[in-house]
C-alpha cells in the first residue's frame, strides 16, 4: 500500500513507443530470414508477393528448428509489411455451382525460363462445386494460349466440363449483341463445338458472377507463384503445376466436411467424354514476304525472318502459343521461330537460310541488304577478307551457326579479328577452342624412384666419321 500512499501521478501509463519495443520476441532468430523474403518481394509483381501462410509455410518446410505458432508470424508479417508496402486487397464472392461446371480466366505472373525473365500469364479453370483448380502457364494471352490451356487441363481430367464461363474477352467474343447473345470468334466456336460444351458469358463488368476462379487465380499464385519460379522449360514446369493441383487438392474444403479432392469426383463424373479426333489447336495464316525475306505479325509489331530465296513470294505461318513454324507454298518448314510477345517492335532473326544462300552467292553480299543487317563485328571481318575466300567463310559462318547458334559464330569472328585471321580453318579452330569440349590433361606427377638419367652431348666428329665409311661402304658396293 506504501506505493499508493506516496504515489503523486496516477496518470494512465503510456506504451513505448514501436521503434522501443521487441515485436515478438520468439521469432528473433528467424526474423531476418522474414525481413529478407519481404524484401525480396520488392522486386516481385504485388500479386507475387509472400503472405502470411506462405511465410509460415516456407518456415516450416525450409529453416530447420522453426517451431513458432502461424498466429504470431502473422503478427510479424504484418507489422513489416505495413513498413514496405501499402494498399489493399479486394475481395470476391463465392457462387454455388453444379458439378461439372467450370470457370475460365487468365492471371498475370513473372518467371525466369532459363535465367530470363518474362511477365506471362496463367491460365486458370476451377470447378466451382468441389473448389479444384487447374493452371498453366504461358508467355502471353491470346486464341492459342486458351486453346492448348484447356484441352491440357481436359486431357489430364480426363473429360469435359459441360459448362465454361468466360468474360467477355476478344479473344472469344467479337461483339455483344442485343438479348445478351455473342458473336464469337470463328477458332473458338469450332473448338467449342468439337468439344461439346456450352459456353456462358458474364455481363459486362460483373466479374463476381464468376467468383470462383477470381478466388482460385489469387490463391494459385501465391501458393504456386510465389516466390518468383526459376525453371529450365516451361513445358516441364507447367506439367510440375498440374501435379501441385492436385497435392493441394488433399486439404478441407472451407464449405463442407469433406476434401477438395474428394467433392471433385462429383465434378469428375459429371464430365463430358474427351473427343476421339484431336483438334488443330494452331492458327495459320497465309503472307507475303517483304524484299528482305521477312514477314510481319501482331499489326507489324513482331518481325520473323524467313529466307532470301523467299523474298516476294507466298508463305504459310503456323502459330502456337510458343513457336512460329514458317512453310513455303508445298508445306514444307523452311524456319521455325520463337515466338515473340508484346505491344513493342521486336525481331526474331534466323540467320541459317541466309548465311546459306549468300555462300552459293558470296558476290551479292553487299548488295543483297543482309550485309546490313549483321553485327558490325561480322562486317568488319568480311571487309578483311580477300574475295576469292568469302564464300567460303560465309560456308563456315552457316556451319557454326547451324551447331550452336548465330551467336556463337559471331563470337568466334570477335575471336579472329583478335588474332588477324582471314581463313575458314583458322576460324573452325577457334571455334573448337570456345565451343568444343576438348578436356585439358593435369600435369604429369613425377615420382622420387625415378632414376635421374645421364645427359648425353652428341659428338660430330663421330657423326662425321659415319658419312665416311657409308661413302666407302657405297663406292665398294658399286
Amino acid at each position: 500500500m506504501r506505493k499508493y500512499i506516496d504515489k503523486d501521478d496516477f496518470n494512465e501509463p503510456v506504451a513505448k513507443p514501436a521503434s522501443q519495443q521487441r515485436f515478438c520476441p520468439k521469432l528473433d532468430e528467424f526474423k531476418p530470414i522474414i525481413d529478407e523474403w519481404l524484401e525480396n518481394d520488392k522486386s516481385a509483381p504485388r500479386s507475387q508477393r509472400d503472405t502470411a501462410k506462405r511465410v509460415y509455410n516456407r518456415l516450416t518446410k525450409e529453416v530447420e528448428g522453426f517451431n513458432c505458432s502461424y498466429r504470431l508470424v502473422a503478427q510479424y508479417v504484418s507489422y513489416r509489411r505495413k513498413q514496405i508496402f501499402r494498399g489493399a486487397k479486394a475481395g470476391y464472392l463465392p457462387l454455388e455451382h453444379k458439378p461439372g461446371e467450370a470457370q475460365v480466366d487468365f492471371g498475370t505472373a513473372d518467371f525466369y525460363e532459363n535465367g530470363r525473365r518474362i511477365t506471362g500469364k496463367y491460365l486458370e479453370v476451377s470447378f466451382p462445386y468441389s473448389n479444384k483448380g487447374f493452371l498453366q502457364l504461358f508467355y502471353g494471352e491470346n486464341m492459342e494460349c486458351l486453346l492448348e490451356g484447356l484441352d491440357t487441363i481436359f486431357r489430364h481430367i480426363g473429360g469435359v466440363p459441360h459448362e465454361l464461363w468466360f468474360d467477355n474477352t476478344k479473344t472469344i467474343v467479337t461483339s455483344i449483341i442485343r438479348g445478351g447473345g455473342r458473336n464469337l470468334t470463328d477458332k473458338f466456336q469450332r473448338f467449342r463445338e468439337h468439344y461439346g460444351f456450352e459456353a456462358v458469358f458474364t455481363n459486362p463488368g460483373k466479374g463476381h458472377e464468376k467468383g470462383n476462379v477470381e478466388n482460385k487465380v489469387g490463391y494459385q499464385r501465391r501458393n504456386f507463384l510465389v516466390p518468383v519460379p526459376r525453371f529450365l522449360s516451361l513445358s516441364d514446369f507447367n506439367r510440375q503445376l498440374l501435379t501441385m493441383c492436385e497435392e493441394d487438392a488433399d486439404r478441407g474444403y472451407y464449405r463442407h466436411n469433406q476434401t477438395i479432392e474428394e467433392l471433385f469426383q462429383a465434378d469428375r463424373k459429371a464430365l463430358k467424354p474427351l473427343p476421339s479426333i484431336p483438334f488443330d489447336l494452331t492458327r495459320r495464316v497465309t503472307q507475303k514476304t517483304n524484299k528482305w525475306g521477312k514477314v510481319y505479325l501482331n499489326k507489324g509489331l513482331h518481325e520473323y525472318s524467313v529466307s532470301p530465296k523467299q523474298a516476294g513470294l507466298m508463305v504459310n505461318i503456323v502459330l502456337s502459343s510458343g513457336i512460329v513454324i514458317i512453310q513455303d507454298e508445298n508445306y514444307r518448314e523452311i524456319v521455325c521461330h520463337r515466338r515473340l510477345y508484346g505491344d513493342h517492335k521486336q525481331q526474331s532473326m534466323d540467320w541459317l537460310p541466309y548465311l546459306k544462300q549468300l555462300s552459293h552467292r558470296p558476290r551479292a553480299l553487299k548488295y543483297s541488304g543482309v550485309y546490313e543487317m549483321m553485327p558490325k563485328s561480322m562486317q568488319q571481318y568480311l571487309e578483311s577478307c580477300r574475295n576469292s575466300e568469302i564464300g567460303q567463310i560465309l560456308k563456315t559462318l552457316a556451319e557454326l551457326t547451324e551447331r550452336t547458334g548465330f551467336e556463337s559464330a559471331v563470337n568466334t569472328v570477335n575471336q579472329a579479328l583478335q588474332y588477324q585471321v582471314t581463313d575458314s580453318d583458322s576460324l573452325k579452330s577457334l571455334y573448337r577452342r570456345l565451343y568444343m569440349d576438348v578436356p585439358e590433361l593435369p600435369p604429369m606427377q613425377l615420382y622420387e624412384q625415378l632414376p635421374t638419367m645421364q645427359t648425353f652431348t652428341p659428338s660430330l666428329a663421330t657423326y662425321d666419321e659415319f658419312i665416311k665409311r657409308g661413302e666407302v661402304v657405297g663406292n665398294a658396293g658399286s
